[in-house]
C-alpha cells in the first residue's frame, strides 16, 4: 500500500504539510484540522495502518519520536503540558499509524466528561507556519540538551 495514503505522499513530499521534525525512520508534521493550535502528527516512513502492525525494530524509534514532539509542543507553544493518543482503526481518519501530540493549557475544552475531538483551526496560515517554526525550534533546543547530556 502507500500509493494512495496521505500520509505516504507527505512522508515522499508529493504533498505539502508543515513539517516539524523528520528522520530516517519517522517524520512529524502540523494537523491540518487541529485540535488546538500546535497538535502535531507522527508517523512511522514506512506504511504501517495500526500500532499492533508495527515492527519491533520500529517500536523504540517511533515513540521515541513521539516522546520528543510531546515536548516540543509543550516548550515551542508555551503549552502547561500535552496529550499523546493513537487511534487503532476506530477513529483512525489516515489508515497510517499515527501519533498525536496536542499541547494542553488548563481550560483549553479539549475534555469535558468525555473525550472532545473538537478541532480548532488555525486562524491564518500565518498562525500555522508561527506554529510550526515555534515547535521546529524546540526541537531544535531539545536536541542541543539531549547532545549536551
Amino acid at each position: 500500500m502507500g500509493t494512495t495514503c496521505a500520509f505516504c505522499s507527505i512522508v515522499r513530499g508529493e504533498v505539502a504539510a508543515e513539517v516539524v521534525f523528520e528522520d530516517e525512520l519517522t517524520v512529524a508534521f502540523l494537523d491540518y484540522k487541529p485540535l488546538l493550535p500546535g497538535h502535531v502528527l507522527i508517523v512511522p516512513r514506512a506504511h504501517v495502518a495500526t500500532l499492533a502492525e508495527l515492527p519491533d525494530d520500529l517500536v523504540a524509534p517511533f515513540f521515541g519520536t513521539v516522546r520528543r514532539m510531546a515536548r516540543a509542543v509543550e516548550a515551542g507553544m508555551a503549552a502547561a503540558g500535552s496529550f499523546v493518543a493513537i487511534n487503532n482503526k476506530i477513529s483512525q481518519s489516515v489508515p497510517h499509524l499515527h501519533a498525536h501530540a496536542v499541547p494542553r493549557w488548563k481550560g483549553d475544552g479539549l475534555f469535558s466528561t468525555k473525550l472532545i475531538w473538537k478541532r480548532t483551526p488555525y486562524e491564518s496560515e500565518a498562525a500555522r507556519r508561527a506554529a510550526r517554526d515555534k515547535i521546529r525550534r524546540a526541537v531544535e533546543a531539545l536536541a542541543k540538551l539531549e547532545q549536551a547530556g
